[in-house]
């Protein structure tokens, strides 16, 4: 049977082997164009800025111009030479990469927020291999002017509490042009960037400098929030700040038991969401999590670091919302979410990226139809067709 389907193969036309060959090679590059490419822009193209209820203050009419869109994303996790394969590397960079580029193309953000771990091995990457990730980092996520990227440092960036160095924090910060504990105001909108890794609260030379800076900004903000006919010679000299609640990006959560409470499809697995947080290493230490509250009294608390969505009310009215990982290497559905805010409100809506398993399926199925193809053009898989033209005469013989 062999021989004979490679007789029949080779007895072909050049033009029609050649027309064969030309249809497969279209297929397969098909496939892959839309797995590797047009899946993102079908995916992202989606999702959609919610809208927010309060926009101007004093009354002003709402304009688009009122209202700041920021993205907001988490643990990107871009893998280093010590614990990185190529291959997963290169496929895990290109799949954050499109997906960035594709969102930024089709929402078109104010501002990008990353929440931290920005480095699967900044804590321990030698000069030469940070300046290497940084090079890749910039590649990935490179931007218009029309967008202003703004990231927070992470655990996985400096180290944990015990691995954190003055030089790490440096060289983070330098590369990224921020300072821990900085507040950047954008449409009248406060935000605070809080270095999580230094609220340790036990005095080491960058926890200490960390909180000075939060204390300080704390007085600032508190002062700007004060009643116009209010006098207080404390905040006589003060900069003065748009009169709106801050908003708190970091990497660790305020504290939270467990991931009991979260729901979603994104949020943890059923197995993992009662295991119990380790404070000072899964979130923040209850005393560290109230002094934040204490000193800004934030109307939302972004974060990241468990690469699962959850939603929590901290003192009853403090929403926190922890951002899923953006990397598909920490789940199947990462995602990342989509804000309107105003200095008055916010509105937060999620977006999905592909989920890798359903790619995995579409190749998996394009390369069974790639496969019965061959065989059919070969005669070694008798087409349906004939297959039940056959059966007919025989029951017709019988």
């Amino acid at each position: 049977m062999l021989s004979y389907s490679l007789t029949t193969v080779k007895n072909l036309p050049l033009k029609k082997r050649l027309c064969f060959l030309l249809k497969l090679v279209g297929f397969v590059t098909s496939v892959f164009i839309f797995c590797e490419f047009l899946i993102y822009y079908v995916v992202i193209f989606q999702c959609r800025w919610p809208e927010v209820k309060g926009g101007a203050p004093m009354g002003e009419k709402e304009t688009s111009a009122s209202v700041l869109k920021a993205m907001i994303l988490a643990d990107t996790h871009l893998l280093g030479e010590i614990k990185g394969h190529w291959f997963d590397k290169l496929r895990r960079e290109w799949q954050m990469e499109r997906s960035f580029q594709t969102a930024l193309w089709l929402l078109q953000p104010d501002i990008v927020f990353i929440l931290g771990d920005i480095f699967d091995e900044g804590k321990w990457s030698s000069p030469q291999a940070w300046a290497d990730d940084v090079r890749r980092f910039r590649k990935m996520f490179k931007y218009p002017v029309s967008t202003e990227l703004v990231v927070i440092v992470g655990n996985h960036d400096i180290g944990f509490h015990y691995e954190m160095t003055t030089y790490k924090v440096n060289r983070f910060e330098k590369v990224f042009n921020l300072t821990s504990g900085k507040l950047i105001t954008r449409k009248g909108i406060n935000f605070v960037l809080v270095n999580s890794v230094a609220m340790d609260g036990d005095g080491c030379a960058v926890c200490s400098t960390s909180e000075a800076k939060l204390v300080a900004l704390s007085h600032k903000l508190n002062c700007s929030l004060q009643k116009p006919n209010h006098s207080n010679k404390r905040c006589s000299d003060v900069e003065e700040l748009p009169a709106s609640e801050p908003i708190l990006l970091q990497h660790y959560p305020l504290y939270r038991k467990s991931d009991a409470e979260c729901s979603g499809e994104d949020s943890a697995p059923p197995e993992e969401k009662n295991t119990p947080f380790k404070e000072k290493y899964d979130v923040l230490s209850q005393e560290a999590s109230q002094k934040l509250i204490w000193w800004f009294h934030p109307r939302l608390i972004l974060s990241g670091h468990t690469h699962s969505a959850c939603e929590v009310l901290h003192a009853g009215k403090i929403p926190e919302v922890s951002v899923p990982s953006f990397s598909w290497r920490n789940r199947n559905n990462p995602s990342f979410i989509m804000g309107s805010i105003t200095p008055t409100d916010f509105s937060l809506q999620k977006c999905f990226l592909p989920y890798e398993s359903r790619v995995f399926t579409i190749y998996c199925a394009a390369g069974a139809l790639f496969v019965i193809l061959i065989l059919a053009h070969v005669q070694l898989l008798t087409p349906p067709f004939y297959f039940a033209q056959r059966l007919i005469s025989k029951h017709k013989a019988v």
